[in-house]
């Protein structure tokens, strides 16, 4: 049963999340519509994928919408092929891709949403296709990413007296070439609908700008006897968070009872390792590449420290085969529910 230390005043839900499954398709990723008086303020492609020598390649593009507020940075592409280190952006490969600020959109070949460049901008040219079944991620000379849906799609929300986030999110497993090698993994697509000029991680949202979450991750790992973990775990303070999982049956769970522990080294950014408890008794972990961190996030546009690593019920002996885990905390933000953090 939930407790309210703080009294919260009218719209104010001290937190509480509401989340659950829903049926993907191209025509709702298409669909400029709003929900719950917010609007549709970005589509977000990104994943990881690896190659046979174990090189990492991470991706995000901000698919803008025209009811939205424009990203100033509209690719990102991370490879530990850099420096042989961790995960570092390729300013090059970045910079020499189309810039896109608002991409052409439409509805194709019955239910597939797609986005792409615009025909005369500078820069080599992309493309999103997307559905509640397949992905085709093209980014031409770069990467070419094809692959099927991960279970069914996961919706959060989370209300506020004045801002709110209404979150879309679908898991899919690819495979394809990027740099001219054969890659597989994981690439998701999220949507975030937001106050009038509200951006995730930036303005008016509701999580990031009041220091609320201790981890985010989405995640899935396709195992070698094939089957499937997948889904998101957030935790954070207050009534802050949920589980949302799922398997290759596509059999859905969600809870708003979680529970976690973040682990870091003194003054480190980024964290050693995630325990994290469902509904008091499923034993997670999280486990960081140790090539996974994305230290050229560091002071940027989105706050908190990036990092890949790989989620696992603690004892599971599966053998993963590919997979993703695109994790976020911040230290100011403490190592468990209530449990504040430092400002520095």
């Amino acid at each position: 049963m939930k407790t309210f230390p703080r009294l919260p005043e009218r719209g104010d839900f001290a937190f509480q999340m509401l989340v659950a499954p829903h049926r993907s398709s191209g025509a709702a990723m298409h669909d400029l519509r709003g929900f719950f008086g917010l609007h549709l303020s970005k589509t977000m492609p990104f994943g990881t994928v690896r190659d046979d020598e174990g090189h990492m390649y991470t991706m995000v593009r901000a698919v803008n919408s025209p009811t939205g507020t424009p990203n100033n940075t509209r690719f990102i592409y991370q490879s530990t092929r850099v420096d042989g280190q961790t995960l570092r952006m390729d300013k090059p490969k970045m910079l020499a891709t189309a810039q896109t600020l608002m991409p052409t959109r439409a509805l194709v070949e019955g239910d597939t949403a797609r986005w792409t460049s615009l025909p005369d901008e500078a820069g080599t040219p992309w493309k999103l296709d997307a559905s509640g079944e397949h992905i085709h991620w093209l980014e031409e000379g770069l990467m070419d990413l094809q692959g099927r849906n991960i279970g069914p799609g996961m919706q959060w929300l989370l209300p506020g007296v004045d801002w709110g986030t209404f979150y879309i999110s679908q898991l899919y497993d690819v495979a394809g070439t990027v740099e001219g090698r054969a890659v597989k993994g994981i690439v998701a697509v999220e949507q975030s609908y937001m106050a009038e000029g509200g951006q995730v991680h930036a303005k008016k949202c509701l999580i990031v700008n009041n220091k609320k979450h201790v981890i985010w991750c989405a995640f899935a790992t396709v195992y070698t006897d094939g089957t499937i973990d997948a889904g998101t775990f957030l935790v954070g303070h207050e009534n802050l968070g949920f589980a949302f999982l799922c398997n290759e049956k596509g059999e859905v769970r969600t809870t708003t009872d979680v529970e976690a522990t973040v682990i870091r080294k003194d003054g480190d950014p980024f964290i050693d390792k995630v325990l994290l408890t469902v509904e008091g008794k499923d034993q997670w972990e999280f486990i960081p590449d140790a090539k996974g961190r994305m230290v050229d996030f560091l002071g940027g546009h989105v706050p908190t420290a990036q990092q890949e690593g790989r989620w696992q019920r603690v004892g599971d002996t599966r053998v993963p085969d590919r997979w993703f885990a695109w994790g976020e905390g911040d230290r100011r933000n403490g190592t468990a529910r209530n449990v504040l953090g430092t400002e520095e």
